[in-house]
């Protein structure tokens, strides 16, 4: 019996894993919160050095990621994202998934996460899915993603296209076809359509179409990181940054 993942706690939970003597599991770096003694961590180059390279240039990770097998017994493990933030457990082999930027948290050892190049290049020149490559899982098994605040997920069919705030998006099922523009209006232009997402403070947003699965999150990473950034700046008092805050405090 293969590793098995599971959530523990209702807000920001921990992803709890149970590996038998010979199972293992890899996760993204500095993900591991516990491990029982039966366990072992070490750091891996999965896929050799072209994919590890691929992976930090594709999604930023470390090189290295860590690797959690059972080397002397049966023995649990507690695992947690970089980010605040849900995740969601998907099993993969029937449907494979294409993963954003950061979502990666975990997989059970049969699955494989690429880096390959995006067959939609206008959405690699504007997107934030990676660049010109991203992450997609190949085998059989289990995957575990996360996103900034809560998860949901979104059917999308044959007959129901369904658009999304390209910050909000998590993973898709890789069948389905993607687009990029900068407005969710096609009918205004090239021109036009920077105009309408200036105005009505839209970003790029991505066009899901075919028979698959989206899952978001609620909350977009960098308009908090910009709202973060003008609090900053709005408490510096023209003394430089941290120095303001810290004078606000004491």
């Amino acid at each position: 019996m293969a590793a098995t993942f599971s959530m523990i706690g209702t807000i920001e939970p921990f992803l709890h894993c149970n590996l038998k003597k010979g199972d293992s599991i890899y996760c993204e770096s500095n993900a591991m919160v516990m491990m029982e003694s039966n366990l072992e961590l070490k750091g891996q180059m999965r896929g050799g050095i072209m994919q590890a390279l691929m992976r930090r240039f594709a999604n930023d990770e470390s090189i290295f990621q860590q690797q959690i097998e059972a080397v002397n017994g049966e023995g649990d493990c507690l695992l947690a994202p970089t980010l605040d933030g849900d995740m969601q457990i998907l099993d993969v082999g029937a449907n494979q998934y294409t993963l954003s930027d950061g979502a990666f948290v975990a997989a059970t050892h049969s699955v494989d996460l690429r880096a390959n190049i995006q067959r939609n290049l206008g959405g690699a020149i504007f997107g934030d899915t990676g660049g010109f490559m991203v992450m997609q899982t190949q085998g059989q098994g289990q995957l575990v993603v996360s996103g900034f605040g809560s998860l949901f997920e979104i059917d999308v069919t044959t007959d129901k296209d369904v658009i999304i705030d390209n910050g909000h998006v998590v993973c898709w099922d890789s069948r389905l076809q993607y687009s990029l523009s900068m407005a969710t209006s096609q009918k205004k232009g090239f021109l036009g359509n920077i105009i309408n997402s200036v105005t009505s403070g839209e970003g790029m947003v991505l066009k899901f179409s075919g028979q698959g699965k989206v899952v978001i999150c609620s909350r977009n990473r960098d308009t908090y990181q910009g709202w973060i950034q003008s609090l900053l700046g709005s408490n510096s008092g023209g003394r430089g940054g941290n120095e303001g805050i810290l004078g606000g405090l004491l």
